[in-house]
C-alpha cells in the first residue's frame, strides 16, 4: 500500500492559477527562483533530452519585450485591443520565465512527446511557484509562436518556440474558483 501524502493531494485538488495581470512585486529572488526552476525541471522527459530551456525575463527585458511585441502586433495588423493586450502581458509582469522548446530530431522520442514534456515543465513551474506561496500563471498567445518576435525579441534560434510564458509574483487578488470539468462526463472506465 502506498504511503499517502494528503497535503500534496489537497494542494493539487485546490490549486488555482493567479491571473498574470494581478501579479506584482515582490518576486522570488534568484536563489528561490532556482529552486522553482529545479522543481520544474523534474518533469517527465523521455530520453532525458531536455528539449526545453528557461529564459528568465525581468525589468529592462520585460520593458523591451513590451515594445517589441507591440511593434510586431502592429506590423501584423492586429486590432488595437490586441496590441494593447500583448504589450500589457510584459509591461505589467514583475517576473516572467519563458519556457523555450527545441525538439530534437530523434527516432527514439517523437517530437510530440518532447513538446508535451515542455508543457509539463510549464505546469510544474506554476505549481512550484504556487506551492511556495507565490502567484503564478501560464500564458501563451500568438507571440509564443511568432517566429519574428521569438527570434528578434527573445533571441530564440530557428525551430524554437515558447511553450509558455510563466508569470510569477505576489498575488494582489485571490480569484474565485472556476467551474471544473464533470469527471463522470469525461471519464470512460475500460475494464476489458
Amino acid at each position: 500500500m502506498p504511503e499517502p501524502r494528503p497535503e500534496v493531494l489537497d494542494f493539487l485538488l485546490t490549486r488555482r492559477s493567479r491571473p498574470a495581470k494581478t501579479l506584482t512585486t515582490p518576486v522570488p529572488d534568484d536563489a528561490r527562483l532556482r529552486v522553482l526552476l529545479t522543481a520544474a525541471a523534474r518533469s517527465p522527459d523521455h530520453g532525458a533530452l531536455v528539449p526545453w530551456r528557461f529564459l528568465v525575463l525581468r525589468d529592462a527585458a520585460l520593458n523591451r519585450l513590451a515594445d517589441a511585441v507591440a511593434a510586431r502586433a502592429e506590423a501584423l495588423g492586429l486590432e488595437a485591443a490586441l496590441v494593447a493586450k500583448a504589450r500589457a502581458t510584459y509591461d505589467a509582469s514583475p517576473l516572467c520565465v519563458a519556457v523555450a522548446v527545441r525538439p530534437e530530431g530523434t527516432p527514439k522520442v517523437p517530437e510530440v512527446e518532447q513538446i508535451l514534456s515542455a508543457g509539463a515543465v510549464c505546469l510544474s513551474l506554476v505549481n512550484a511557484a504556487l506551492a511556495d506561496g507565490w502567484g503564478a500563471n501560464w500564458v501563451t498567445g500568438w507571440a509564443a509562436r511568432d517566429d519574428a518576435f521569438l527570434t528578434g525579441g527573445l533571441g530564440l534560434k530557428p525551430g524554437e518556440f515558447v511553450a509558455g510564458f510563466v508569470h510569477i509574483g505576489t498575488e494582489t487578488v485571490a480569484p474565485p474558483d472556476r467551474p471544473r470539468p464533470d469527471i463522470e462526463a469525461i471519464t470512460q472506465w475500460v475494464d476489458q
